[in-house]
């Protein structure tokens, strides 16, 4: 038999690094003593002085050393991207990988996560939103003991208890092994010498030290020799601080030092800088080509000057899921940003930004329906930050409306498929806020409207909120009727069906989910939401007894998702079939089709479908006489229920398996020892109760034919 994988602590979520830590040994040792003992710290200082790369590197130190003040992990939350207050909350939860599908304040599911656990969350860049940001935390920290803060920003966040740690420039010996390092990353050939020493020292100290301000002259060692680039950075001093004679003299050399770089930077390589402005976070070669080309900036010439910008330390390249991405550091955006807006051009920019990735967004939505489809999560897990810019834009320009609507329902897929309803309900409703449109407006733009009332609707059905769904799929309905568009209408009947299905309405459920798979047929619809229509089906025929009709409807699900490459919605036929399977007496089989289900649900965040399955492999392994194991499984199913909702949607069908499961092992266990065996489960990750259920127990002869629970609200727990 094989070894039961044990419970392994998360390590949290930090980034690894892309160049070396050089030097600050000193504040890395004060800012761990601070941790010891506050619970607040704060890291601050001027721009580029190295606060995000300090307070990483104390992260990586603490997540290492794996105390237990921190046995929850290390998690990092970047917010210099957002501009939205609405948005904090979101980011963080993000970041803690917390996945809702309740109706609860984001701030709500933020503290009741946090309440029970001991980790350190580091905060970087909330300077733009540092009041908002202090109002959450003062409540996270207080109903929360367990929780510590790394934050690191240019302004302290005024709270009791808050120790700050201001960060200086590093000592002038760090500064120049930095500037030494970093030149020599250009230009491998670069060395200190008894020669370039003098001018290399006096270019750190003119710098003041600053880290960033240091990699921005290292950039030009390549080209210059030391001399040059103090001569010609001398030169530029006065010209460049003119007018700033009451700012800090860091605040001066850092200016001096981004000003001088875009000085020296071609026509095209600034202009490129100032639109490459827009983007939020990271961004790929597509992207910037689209966005950024024009009759004075020819696309095919982004390549090179994305390089050039590269080589001068004004962009760097990071690799992610989705592939190679390019970021800006906030500080030289925030210049680039500046030149744009004088330029006259960020409006139009803006829109440029916007209508990418409201077409990214539409051609995720159909590939989503295709081999690609985990691709498609990664990549818009990636672009979520420019997709809420985009989202931002669309709500905020008079008269376009209409495309946050479009973008919002086109999102869909993530809303749903990837465990996030409560920020996707955020967006459609927002987009919604307007009303109908007005008489006379473009078909479009009604189009636009219903997509997202069927999609609000979908997402508040998945929530267990019934009120607001049926509201937003009957207005969906009657206005898809009423205009003739017979795709919405199909997809507003569809969700009444759904929301029938989660409601213990079975017959009314069937009804209307037949309706809608007529509905789909006659436009010829097909995709991921006509599939999971069918598996709804089935599932309330399979409620009502007849196992052989679901299993039917659902083997016609897998082959096409095989067929296509689809795994989403094929998690869902699995499930069923696993049902089936198991009342048919082949608990074997029931367990090799919700392991794989189980793998898909997590890899797509998908925490209904997850804890669906983790709750009917709990009851495949009690008739597979483990009723210890059965009962972790079903304890580490519980907390999960907390992130969905209401328990089942308040449903006996889907509540049936749980029950059974519990007396079938309370029967062989007893009462005392079940719970135990529950407790330890309820104590598991997400990922090591994935890894849990991966693995099969030794066989165990069954007492008696199992039974697959069905109809209603009465589970057959017989053994």
């Amino acid at each position: 038999m094989r070894q039961r994988p044990t419970r392994r602590a998360p390590s949290g979520n930090l980034p690894s690094e892309l160049s070396s830590f050089v030097g600050r040994g000193v504040e890395l040792a004060g800012v761990a003593r601070l941790l010891e003992s506050s619970r607040l710290v704060t890291v601050t200082g001027v721009g580029g002085v190295g606060k995000s790369r300090l307070a990483l590197a104390a992260a990586r130190a603490a997540a290492e050393e794996r105390q237990d003040r921190h046995r929850d992990g290390v998690w990092l939350a970047e917010l210099s991207c957002l501009r939205d207050p609405a948005l904090l909350e979101f980011t963080l939860a993000e970041a803690l990988r917390l996945t809702d599908h309740t109706v609860r304040p984001p701030r709500t599911v933020l503290a009741e996560h946090l309440a029970g656990r001991r980790l350190l969350l580091v905060l970087d860049g909330y300077e733009q939103l540092a009041d908002e940001t202090a109002r959450l935390l003062r409540e996270l920290l207080l109903r929360s003991p367990g929780l510590r803060v790394l934050a690191a920003g240019r302004c302290p966040l005024g709270l009791d208890g808050e120790v700050l740690f201001p960060l200086a420039p590093p000592a002038p010996a760090e500064a120049l092994a930095l500037l030494a390092e970093r030149a020599a990353a250009a230009d491998p050939a670069f060395a200190v010498t008894a020669a370039n020493g003098p001018a290399l020292t006096e270019l750190c100290a003119r710098l003041d030290g600053i880290p960033l301000a240091l990699e921005l002259a290292a950039a030009r060692l390549r080209m210059l020799s030391p001399e040059q680039v103090l001569a010609r950075l001398e030169d530029r001093f006065a010209l460049l601080t003119g007018g700033a004679r009451g700012a800090l003299p860091r605040h001066r050399a850092l200016r001096t030092a981004i000003g001088w770089s875009h000085e020296l930077c071609t026509p095209q390589q600034r202009l490129l800088w100032a639109r490459l402005s827009v983007f939020a976070g990271q961004f790929d070669l597509d992207a910037a080509e689209y966005v950024c080309a024009g009759p004075d900036l020819p696309a095919e010439g982004v390549l090179d000057l994305v390089g050039e910008l590269l080589a001068q330390s004004v962009l760097a390249r990071e690799e992610t899921p989705a592939g190679v991405r390019y970021r800006m550091l906030e500080t030289v955006r925030l210049y680039g940003a500046g030149w744009l807006e004088s330029l006259g051009d960020t409006g139009r920019l803006r829109r440029r930004h916007r209508d990418w990735y409201v077409g990214l967004a539409t051609w995720c939505e159909l590939d989503w329906f295709s081999p690609r489809q985990q691709e498609v999560a990664a990549l818009v897990e990636v672009e979520l930050a420019n997709l809420r810019l985009a989202l931002e834009c669309c709500l905020e320009e008079p008269g376009e409306q209409h495309l946050g609507q479009y973008l919002a329902g086109t999102l869909w897929f993530y809303w749903a498929g990837c465990g996030r309803l409560t920020e996707g309900r955020h967006w459609l409703a927002r987009s919604l806020e307007s009303g109908p449109e007005e008489p006379g407006d473009p078909e479009e733009y009604e189009g636009s409207r219903l997509k997202a009332l069927w999609v609000l609707g979908y997402v508040a059905a998945l929530q267990g909120d019934a009120v607001a769904s049926t509201g937003a799929l009957h207005e969906c309905r009657d206005g898809a009727e009423r205009t003739g568009n017979r795709g919405a209408a199909a997809y507003a009947v569809h969700r009444l069906g759904c929301l029938a299905l989660v409601s213990d309405e079975m017959v009314r459920a069937a009804e209307l989910l037949g309706e809608a798979l007529g509905r789909y047929r006659e436009t010829g619809e097909l995709n991921s939401n006509v599939l999971m229509c069918q598996v709804e089906l089935a599932m309330a025929l399979a409620f009502q007894g007849d196992l052989a009709g679901a299993v039917t409807l659902c083997e016609e699900v897998r082959d096409i998702c095989l067929e296509r490459g689809e795994r989403w919605t094929k998690a869902y036929a699995l499930y069923v079939l696993a049902y089936a399977a198991l009342d048919a007496g082949d608990p074997a089989r029931a367990r090799l089709l919700l392991t794989e289900c189980v793998t898909v649900n997590h890899t797509f965040r998908d925490l209904v479908g997850l804890v669906l399955a983790v709750e009917l492999l709990a009851l495949v392994t009690v008739t597979e006489g483990a009723a210890a194991e059965a009962a972790v499984l079903q304890g580490a199913a519980e907390p999960m229920w907390d992130g969905v909702g209401l328990r089942l949607f308040g449903s006996g069908y889907f509540n049936a398996p749980r029950l059974a499961c519990q007396e079938r092992a309370g029967e062989v266990l007893g009462p005392e020892r079940y719970a135990a065996h529950a407790a330890e489960g309820r104590q598991l990750t997400v990922e090591a109760l994935v890894r849990r259920a991966q693995w099969a127990p030794g066989p165990r002869p069954a007492t008696r034919r199992p039974a697959a629970p069905r109809r209603g609200r009465r589970a057959d727990t017989s053994l």
